[in-house]
């Protein structure tokens, strides 16, 4: 569907306008499709990498770069000035929202945590854990420390708040 609003909107954003402002209406109008309830996503290694490239897309796109054209991604991103965060995006958001739940306590918080009982019980399931909404927090944490963390506010927002960057990846030439 984000493809779609980008390429509905293509000539606005492929247009002469200044390359600011070009990026605003690309975040406005194709990101918030894109990321729509994305802080109730659990990501996989290939969800993360279409996502990287979806932005990716979009950036050459706006840059009028033909797939042909063997440019890099970096190049890319830096014709366009910006680094890629759309992961980071995600991360933040999800990061707020579970910071807002876990400081109520609320269905949601239970069902969160998986203390709820119920559903069909599944054992000897093959193949790998599915990923949980946590995980991706508690790669970097325990989740006790999560819960501890969610609880001061002012300790949560310094921990994932404006402070928790995007990822820059350095490339050895």
């Amino acid at each position: 569907m984000a493809k779609v609003a980008f390429n509905k909107k293509r000539t606005l954003f492929t247009s002469t306008l200044d390359l600011e402002l070009r990026k605003k209406l690309v975040k406005c109008y194709v990101w918030s499709i894109t990321l729509y309830v994305a802080e109730t996503w659990a990501l996989r290694a290939a969800d993360q990498k279409h996502l990287e490239s979806f932005e990716m897309w979009c950036w050459r796109r706006m840059e009028k770069i033909s797939w042909t054209d063997h440019v890099r991604n970096e190049e890319v991103l830096l014709r366009v000035k910006e680094q890629g965060n759309i992961l980071h995006e995600i991360r933040k958001r999800k990061a707020n929202w579970i910071g807002h739940i876990l400081r109520r306590n609320c269905l949601l918080q239970r069902v969160t945590e998986g203390k709820i009982q119920g559903g069909i019980e599944v054992t000897g399931r093959q193949g790998r854990k599915r990923r949980k909404l946590l995980d991706d927090l508690e790669e970097r944490r325990e989740y006790s420390h999560l819960k501890e963390e969610a609880l001061d506010r002012s300790m949560w927002r310094a921990r994932f708040g404006r402070g928790f960057g995007p990822v820059v990846r350095q490339t050895s030439k």
